[in-house]
């Protein structure tokens, strides 16, 4: 077994490694959003307190930035597995139980994401279709970082599906635990 807990032995198939390949640039250009983020946030500090400016933009900049890290970042998150887990249960159960656990909280996530991807989608496209922008002096075209939501979420959805491919074709262990682990 390796670190991941995957099976040595087998290779990821090539759509997984791409869905993968995704979701690791998606992670890095999230992380690169945060940094620029914090560098706008800085220089609107900078504006205000030092030069006495209004600051017209940069509070919309952030924030639809640090929204679109939220989504475009999520599929990373579940890959690495970043996220807050609760592994009791699963190492209380044996392997068999542990597998359909993993395969029934997975079924669900994926029916969240792709409702929530569902209602995204003409969210997105009303706001594309319409031209909307934001109320203020920038007028920033909304679609642009409304985008974010639907790519995010169809990204995690194709991400779930990979995870929950190699668990059923026993090529990575749920919960990243091995068959010998819990109990």
């Amino acid at each position: 077994m390796s670190s991941n807990g995957q099976a040595a032995d087998a290779p990821l198939p090539a759509w997984a490694r791409a869905v993968n390949a995704t979701s690791r640039a998606f992670g890095v250009f999230s992380v690169a959003l945060i940094l620029v983020s914090i560098a706008v946030v800085c220089q609107m500090v900078f504006v205000r307190a030092v030069l006495g400016q209004s600051a017209i933009w940069q509070t919309e900049f952030s924030i639809f930035a640090m929204v679109a890290a939220t989504f475009l970042g999520a599929p990373w998150i579940l890959l690495t597995r970043g996220h807050v887990a609760v592994d009791v249960l699963p190492l209380m159960v044996g392997p068999a139980a542990r597998r359909r656990l993993f395969v029934a909280g997975y079924l669900l996530m994926l029916a969240f994401c792709l409702l929530f991807l569902w209602g995204a989608i003409p969210w997105w496209y009303e706001t594309w279709a319409n031209g909307q922008t934001t109320a203020s002096i920038w007028r920033a075209r909304l679609w642009i970082p409304y985008l974010s939501v639907p790519v995010g979420l169809a990204l995690l959805c194709l991400q779930t599906i990979a995870e929950l491919a190699l668990v059923l074709t026993h090529r990575a262990q749920p919960f990243n635990l091995g068959p010998d682990e819990g109990l």
